[in-house]
């Protein structure tokens, strides 16, 4: 048992619930191979509808491969992940994907509103601006406090703003799960609390969002749920009680024994 996690012996059963799944979001036993290193191994939890986590963990710990594997992007090569009781594949369309900001190009010439109309691509045959569509769009922009930027360069705006265009864009793709990788990253700390205000309401309309962080600072508080993850889920539970001091030096700490047993193409059976 892994700080609660029992070996699941890859059944597909939901961590919380049980057979009779209501997550949105379950791993188990979950590991991913990729560019010749295991960066993932035997990860399992579950997150449930309108919960808002924090993915928390080291840089290199794995959150961004797990982000992939949620999407779809990445392949799983050992257990199971279920996307609203589907593979991820087969659930993009209710995934909204936010990566770093390092990963995306911020020179292209787009304006606040062209990129959040990009959302809606997916649910229109035709590419533009229709009545109809720019409603949605200019409506998305003012549930993150944005419509006034609407006609901004996107290259132009600070880190902030630039996280609420993203959110705004999700809106429109109609998703009700949301990851977002690093959204601090370069958000200076007023517009980080701003940021979680506005996700907090879109948890409490049943979004499922999920936060990858190296570190929360001042606003574990302000999440419903963190999940620790160092190449495995070291814990998972409400923030308060859940960065004990044995979670912690296993979530930063150096344990490479932990993983004597496990290497490439040899997992748990």
């Amino acid at each position: 048992m892994k700080n609660g996690f029992p070996n699941q012996n890859f059944i597909d059963c939901c961590l919380v619930c049980g057979p009779n799944c209501v997550c949105c979001i379950r791993a188990s036993g979950a590991c991913v191979e990729f560019d010749g290193n295991l960066v993932l191994d035997d990860v399992s939890f579950s997150v449930g509808r309108g919960v808002l986590s924090a993915l928390v963990g080291p840089n290199a710990g794995g959150k961004s491969t797990l982000f992939n594997a949620i999407a779809g992007i990445q392949e799983i090569v050992h257990g199971s992940i279920y996307v609203n009781g589907m593979s991820p594949k087969d659930s993009r369309g209710s995934i909204s994907y936010i990566p770093q900001r390092e990963n995306v190009n911020w020179r292209f010439s787009l304006t606040a509103e062209e990129v959040v109309n990009l959302g809606l691509v997916k649910n229109t045959s035709m590419f533009g601006f229709s009545k109809k569509k720019s409603k949605m769009v200019e409506s998305a922009l003012e549930r993150v406090n944005m419509l006034q930027d609407k006609n901004q360069l996107i290259s132009e705006m600070s880190g902030g703003q630039r996280q609420r265009v993203f959110i705004a864009r999700a809106l429109c793709q109609q998703a009700n799960i949301l990851l977002l990788d690093e959204a601090f990253s370069g958000v200076d700390v007023a517009s980080q609390f701003g940021l979680i205000d506005t996700l907090r309401d879109l948890k409490d309309e049943g979004k499922t969002i999920i936060i990858a962080t190296h570190d929360l600072n001042t606003l574990a508080d302000r999440f419903d749920e963190v999940i620790c993850l160092n190449r495995h889920v070291c814990a998972q539970g409400p923030p308060a009680t859940t960065f004990t001091p044995e979670v912690l030096e296993e979530l930063y700490g150096s344990h490479p024994g932990m993983f004597y047993e496990h290497s490439l193409g040899h997992h748990h059976d």
